[in-house]
C-alpha cells in the first residue's frame, strides 16, 4: 500500500483501514478531518454514536477509537509515511481525540506488513473455541503488544478466570434487569444490518449445558446453540490509571494485541460486561498487581466468524469538525 496517488486517495484509503477496528456493539463511534495544508487527519468521537447506558463517561468510545488510531497509524507506515500522533491536542474541543500528521517518507518493516495483513482479516469471534491451550509463546507475545502501547495484559490462572467468569455472569444478570440496557440493545442489535451493528448472524450460540463466555445480546432468544469450550482463557487489559488519555492508550493496546493474535490464528471476542455495572472495581485482581481493567478479553482457537458491516469512507471522512 504505497502512496501512489493524490493525497485525499491515501487519507481514503488510510480511514478505510481505521474503520476496520472494533467497537463496543459495532456503534463505530468516530468521524475523521483531513487538514491537506498541513497533510494531518484529525480523529473524533461521534456523540451520536455514543451508549448512554453501557458507557456514559466515554471510556468504550475512546478505546474505540484508539483502535482505529492504531490501524491509521499501521496503515500510514505501510503506505510509506511517518505518522506523527498527538492524543487530546487541544483540551477544549473534547469531541477532538487525536491528530496524526503524515510525515516524511518510512520504509515499512515486517512488522508493519503483518500488522497491516491482519487488519481486514481480524474478527471478533463470539462462537465456541476449542480446548486447545494458547500456547505460552503466543501469550508472550500478545503481552509484549500491549506493553508495546503503554498498557499492561494478564493472563489469569484457572482460578482467577473462574472468579472472573461468575462475575461476568452477574454483571449480565444486572444488566438484562434495566430496560435502558435492553433499548440501547435494540438499536445497535439484531436484525440485518449492512453499515453498523451486530447482525442476529453474529451474536453468537448459547450454551445449551448453561452459562455461555459470550454476551447474551438477544436475551436468551438464542440463533442457535453449540457446545462451548470447557475452560475459557481469559486476558485482561489494563492502564496504570484511568484518565481519557489511558482509555486512548488502550484502544491502541488492544488493537495491537488483536491484531498479533490474529496472525497467530487466533479467535478473540470481549467480555466487558462487569465494567459496564457498579462491579468494575472487582475486575481488578489484588494479586496480579495491574492497575485499572479496560477490557476482558476471551481468547482461543475458533471457526471463522463472519464480518460485521462497516459504514463507507464517505460516511465518517469529513471537511468540516463534529461536535464544535
Amino acid at each position: 500500500m504505497r502512496q501512489t496517488g493524490s493525497l485525499e486517495e491515501l487519507v481514503a484509503g488510510l480511514v478505510h483501514a481505521a474503520t476496520l477496528a472494533p467497537s463496543m456493539h459495532n456503534t463505530q463511534p468516530w468521524r475523521f478531518r483531513l487538514l491537506p495544508d498541513t497533510e494531518t487527519i484529525e480523529l473524533y468521537a461521534d456523540p451520536d454514536r455514543m451508549l448512554p447506558r453501557s458507557d456514559p463517561h466515554g471510556r468504550a468510545v475512546h478505546i474505540a477509537c484508539g483502535a482505529a488510531l492504531f490501524n491509521l497509524r499501521v496503515a500510514a507506515a505501510v503506505a510509506g509515511r511517518q505518522a506523527q500522533v498527538r492524543l487530546l491536542p487541544a483540551p477544549a474541543t473534547p469531541m477532538l481525540l487525536a491528530t496524526v500528521r503524515l510525515g516524511g517518507p518510512h520504509r515499512p518493516d515486517e512488522t508493519d506488513q503483518e500488522l497491516h495483513a491482519a487488519i481486514a482479516a481480524r474478527r471478533t469471534n463470539r462462537g465456541p473455541y476449542s480446548n486447545r491451550p494458547v500456547p505460552p509463546g503466543v501469550r508472550a507475545e500478545l503481552v509484549a503488544a500491549a506493553r508495546l502501547e503503554g498498557a499492561a495484559l494478564s493472563l489469569p490462572g484457572h482460578e482467577e478466570t473462574h472468579r472472573l467468569l461468575r462475575l461476568i455472569a452477574d454483571a449480565e444478570c444486572d444488566l438484562i434487569g434495566d430496560a435502558a440496557y435492553h433499548e440501547e440493545l435494540a438499536r445497535w442489535v439484531g436484525g440485518e444490518r449492512d453499515k453498523d451493528g451486530i447482525p442476529s448472524s453474529a451474536t453468537g450460540p448459547r450454551d445449551p449445558g448453561g452459562s455461555t463466555p459470550v454476551r447474551d445480546f438477544l436475551s436468551g432468544h438464542s440463533t442457535g446453540y453449540a457446545w462451548f469450550e470447557e475452560r475459557p482463557q481469559l486476558a485482561v487489559l489494563s492502564t496504570a490509571t484511568n484518565t481519557r488519555l489511558d482509555w486512548l492508550r488502550a484502544g491502541q493496546a488492544l488493537q495491537r494485541v488483536l491484531l498479533t493474535a490474529t496472525q497467530h490464528g487466533i479467535a478473540t471476542s470481549p467480555l466487558t460486561q462487569p465494567l459496564e455495572t457498579g462491579d468494575a472495581w472487582q475486575v481488578r485482581d489484588p494479586a496480579s498487581g495491574q492497575g485499572t481493567p479496560q477490557l476482558i478479553l476471551r481468547i482461543g482457537y475458533g471457526l471463522p466468524a463472519p464480518a460485521t458491516p462497516r459504514r463507507a469512507v464517505s460516511d465518517v471522512l469529513d471537511s468540516s469538525a463534529p461536535g464544535t
